[in-house]
């Protein structure tokens, strides 16, 4: 195994141990969406820390990972989602929806009016502005 594939295997393993925990915070369900019944793993909110870090890690559907890795592919109608995830007592989550919120400002009426509405933390503002 190259060394980059064994790095790369320790980081997932390191992951697979918040799971329990990521489980428990999110009540078994995508913390973005909420979708429940479906497979569920890790997403690090960048800029990734150096060792994983629950803080910092996410517990979403297959469907939010995708559509968060490629913007192409982004179905609108099932970010509307956002309207309760922006306001998350996570910071990651709503890190994580404000940003997704701002990819879909030009296209959806309904994101702007709800990215008008918002107030959030200073650190969360920050973090939401890193790795954009």
């Amino acid at each position: 195994m190259s060394k980059g594939q064994e790095k790369h295997q320790k980081r997932l393993n390191e992951l697979l141990m918040l799971g329990k925990d990521l489980a428990r915070r999110a009540h078994s369900k995508c913390e973005l969406c909420g979708a429940t019944g479906v497979s569920l793993a890790a997403y690090e909110v960048p800029p990734a820390p150096v060792q994983p870090d629950i803080d910092k890690t996410l517990f979403i559907c297959s469907v939010c990972t995708e559509q968060i890795k490629n913007p192409k592919r982004m179905d609108a109608h099932h970010w509307h989602c956002l309207s309760a995830a922006v306001w998350s007592t996570t910071p990651a989550v709503q890190v994580v929806a404000v940003r997704m919120l701002k990819r879909l400002l030009d296209r959806e009426g309904w994101a702007e009016d709800l990215y008008d509405q918002l107030y959030l933390e200073s650190e969360v503002q920050q973090w939401v502005e890193e790795s954009e």
